[in-house]
Formats: structure tokens, C-alpha cells, sequence
């Protein structure tokens, strides 16, 4: 049976999570956006968009009695993972239903570990024995490797590789196109840089650029997250 489907986030995110529900034949209702500003989206269509968690409580008592398979996804990307995983717990506790997104096309290995609310896009490749946490996301192309650990709120960009036995901290993000070497330990809160080829262990709360992968300065750091 079709499920009905919320989203939380109307911006880049929610565009690819439509179109792979268009795939699914699964149905978005409602759309959730903290933003004011974001009034009318390409891909809207008749659904309607509430704002913040008081628009959420709004379309809740909306919603028929009856109506109680309803699922939610946050569609919040980058280095807001833990924005992402606080939106998830937030619709979860208005009984709004954990659901893992997996496009039609990415190839996810059958002794993969799934956690609710993960995003897994068209194209990517989640090998043997990987463990993802809950609210991951794996962007469109990218690779993840055998025995890989991707712990909860982390987004790996579109066409990152991890290569085998690589583990990410919480809420990470491993930008587009970048590239973890075997065996590395990412810490918790970290930013990959687009391209960067990570050869060492990184710790927690850093943001690494270049190849090989090096610290990005303080002030860089500052002005980067700025513009999220």
C-alpha cells in the first residue's frame, strides 16, 4: 500500500526525496518548513506548506483521527545533521512514523544495518556490512564500502567514496566528491571539504580541505559555517 508521506525542509533536499517518492508511488501530503520566506516551491504542486513547529501542530489537527500512518522524513542535508535528527524525535513524538527513503536505482548490500529515517539516493552503493545510524544521508553516486560505520546524522555528499572499514562520527558531513581512505576514524561534528582526499584520523569538531585532507584555519571555519 502507498504511504503517505510529510517532509520537513522545502529546499534541494525535498526536491530529490519527491522525486524518489514519485518512484515509489508513495504520497507526499505535507511539507514543513522553518523558513518564511520559501512561499511557492517547483515541485509543490497542491501540497501545502505550514511553518515551524506551530505550522506542524497546525496540519496535526488537521489530521482525521483516523489518518494514523503517516511518515516523516526531515529534508535538512549538509552539516545540520543534528538539526535533522532533533526534526526527526520531533515528528516521532506527534506519532509521525519512522520510514528509511531508498531509491529504486542504489544498490544497498542484503546484510546492510538500516536505521529509521535514513535517505539513501538514486545511484549510491552501501556495501557488506555496513552500519548506518539512524537519519543518515546517502547522496546520489556516492560509495560507501564494506564494514563502514556511519553513525547517526551524518550525510555522505553525492559521489563521495568511502572506501572500506571507515568510520564517521555523528553528524558529520563528508562533502561532494571527497575521498576517506581505508581504515580512517572520523570524529563527531567534522566537515569534509568537496574533492578532499582524507589520509589521517580526524577528531571531533574539525572541517579538513585539500589533498591530502588538512585543517581549514579558525576564521575560514567561522565564515564557512556563516553561509550554511
Amino acid at each position: 500500500m502507498n504511504k503517505k508521506i510529510v517532509l520537513w525542509g522545502a529546499t534541494g533536499q525535498a526536491k530529490v526525496l519527491w522525486e524518489l517518492f514519485e518512484h515509489t508511488h508513495d504520497q507526499i501530503i505535507a511539507i514543513f518548513e522553518n523558513n518564511q520566506e520559501i512561499i511557492q516551491l517547483s515541485f509543490q504542486k497542491k501540497v501545502a506548506i505550514y511553518y515551524g513547529k506551530k505550522g506542524f501542530l497546525e496540519w496535526k489537527s488537521l489530521v482525521h483521527p483516523g489518518e494514523n500512518q503517516i511518515y516523516g522524513l526531515a529534508a535538512i542535508g549538509g552539516s545540520r545533521g543534528q538539526d535533522r535528527v532533533e526534526l526527526q524525535k520531533f515528528m516521532q513524538a506527534h506519532n509521525v512514523l519512522p520510514i528509511t527513503a531508498i531509491h529504486p536505482t542504489a544498490f544497498v548490500a542484503s546484510d546492510v544495518q538500516v536505521g529509521d529515517f535514513c535517505q539513501i539516493l538514486a545511484h549510491a552503493t552501501v556495501c557488506a556490512e555496513v552500519v548506518l545510524g539512524s537519519a543518515c544521508i546517502i547522496n546520489s553516486a556516492a560509495l560507501v564500502e564494506h564494514e563502514c560505520i556511519v553513525n547517526t546524522g551524518v550525510h555522505i555528499g553525492p559521489g563521495a567514496r568511502l572506501a572500506g572499514l571507515v568510520e564517521i562520527g555523528e553528524y558529520s558531513f563528508i562533502g561532494t566528491g571527497a575521498t576517506i581512505l581505508p581504515r580512517i576514524k572520523i570524529g563527531k561534528n567534522v566537515i569534509v571539504g568537496a574533492g578532499a582526499v582524507v589520509t589521517k584520523n580526524i577528531e571531533d569538531n574539525m572541517t579538513v580541505v585539500g589533498n591530502p585532507a588538512r585543517l581549514l584555519p579558525l576564521k575560514q571555519v567561522e565564515f564557512q559555517r556563516s553561509q550554511e
